[in-house]
């Protein structure tokens, strides 16, 4: 039986669905939704379903969507007889997905979490499994795909304390919910931990974060960087986010060689607000999203687009985390960002001491001797400067990175053996045994 909560957010939905379309548009127009395609939010869809079993992976934002690729990947190369579907919510997410994501894979935005919108979306694709990386539970979707019968997996979650404390109230409904989750795997112990309260059954513990290749990139661009920079030495300050990008640069400022600091932060869009802040310090910078290139006299080349950190991170002799020096700046803490990217390209890399988000994988990096930590962004040179002045040296910490990074991203295999019995037999199986199933 269906709680009392659950049924009156359903009833509640189902009459604020007609004001979807509006506040969709009213989004759109903010940019926060894509305008040419705003009505697959509403399960509507120019994309024909292909004939057979389908997969339906998916992530809300940047971060979620992109450590599900490795599984897509796998998905691609293992079953090639199953179609598969990628929904996030952004429209970041979306512009990467649609150059990251292998051929033939589909990729929507995500329904809103309406009765009908959730119904039209289901009646048109008919997964038959559905893995969700996600840090919110969506009534109505998990339960209509339940009743359908979709085999539904929870997987790398991050689950906050705060989110516990919302479903506190309503301890029935939490358990109704992580109920119809066939497999739940989050990605660490206290969001384990946090989920056992909410009442779900925890199998394993797995974070796609970890898994992966080396980013991707573009090597005749890489060719045209390198060339430009010369023998100077490269910084990059990766996913910088308000607040770090002029701290960083100031403190480099005090390095005894002249090195060229590559500025890439965490939102592109922030490039024009940045470039302001650069001229106010009277910087010489080039700005990647206009097309302007490296000359002798640039310090700073602010790489002010997406989706092409595997460039950037290529060209570093020493790599930056951003995101992770808030708090020395008196900043609201963002938690860092994954520095596995770095580490498995062998570049060593530097962080503040804000990396909450990241600490399994900050510390086993650190503890390797593949990654350094320090207080705040005018630490910087101490520790920057003698990885430039030890090219050997600065190899060997990075090596030593690349290896902690690789022992760390077996989760991809682990989470395969959970899947795979949950996922649709071939064709020729199926017809063997006689199930579909």
């Amino acid at each position: 039986m269906t709680p009392l909560p659950l049924l009156a957010y359903r009833l509640l939905t189902r009459a604020l669905e007609p004001l979807a379309p509006r506040l969709l548009d009213a989004r759109a127009h903010r940019g926060k939704e894509d305008p040419a395609r705003v009505d697959e939010r509403l399960g509507f869809t120019r994309a024909e379903r292909p004939a057979g079993d389908l997969v339906w992976l998916h992530g809300v934002s940047v971060g979620e969507t992109l450590s599900l690729l490795p599984l897509v990947e796998r998905f691609v190369k293992t079953r090639p007889d199953l179609t598969v579907l990628v929904t996030s919510g952004t429209v970041t997410s979306a512009r990467i997905l649609a150059e990251r994501l292998p051929k033939g894979v589909i990729h929507q935005y995500a329904p809103v979490d309406g009765p009908g919108v959730v119904a039209r979306f289901l009646d048109h694709w008919r997964p038959s499994l559905a893995i969700f990386v996600e840090s919110k539970l969506w009534p109505n979707m998990l339960l209509e795909a339940h009743r359908r019968g979709v085999e539904l997996a929870l997987v790398s979650a991050r689950i906050t304390e705060k989110t516990v404390e919302g479903w506190a109230r309503f301890p029935a409904s939490a358990r109704a919910l992580t109920g119809v989750f066939d497999l739940v795997l989050p990605q660490d112990q206290a969001s384990g931990e946090r989920l056992e309260r909410l009442g779900a059954r925890i199998d394993g513990l797995v974070n796609l974060k970890l898994a992966g290749d080396a980013l991707p990139h573009d090597a005749a661009a890489f060719s045209r960087l390198s060339a430009a920079i010369g023998d100077r030495p490269v910084v990059v300050a990766a996913s910088t986010h308000e607040g770090e990008e002029i701290a960083i640069v100031r403190a480099l400022d005090k390095l005894a060689d002249r090195a060229c600091l590559i500025l890439a932060p965490r939102h592109p869009e922030r490039g024009p607000h940045i470039a302001t802040a650069l001229q106010r310090e009277g910087v010489a910078f080039a700005m990647r999203s206009r097309g302007e290139t490296i000359g002798r006299d640039t310090d700073v080349y602010l790489a002010d687009t997406l989706n092409e950190m595997g460039l950037f991170l290529r060209l570093a002799d020493v790599v930056v985390m951003g995101g992770s020096f808030a708090p020395a700046l008196g900043l609201p803490a963002v938690g860092g960002h994954n520095p596995l990217e770095p580490a498995r390209l062998a570049r060593p890399t530097i962080t503040g001491p804000d990396a909450s988000n990241w600490a399994t994988v900050t510390s086993a990096l650190a503890q390797a001797g593949g990654l350094v930590l320090v207080q705040a962004p005018w630490d910087l040179p101490g520790a920057v400067e003698p990885l430039l002045a030890d090219p050997a040296a600065a190899k060997a910490m990075g090596e030593r990175a690349r290896r902690a990074a690789a022992e760390a991203g077996g989760g991809l295999d682990r989470l395969w053996a959970f899947l795979s019995p949950l996922t649709p037999l071939t064709p020729k199986t199926a017809t063997r045994t006689g199930s579909g199933r």
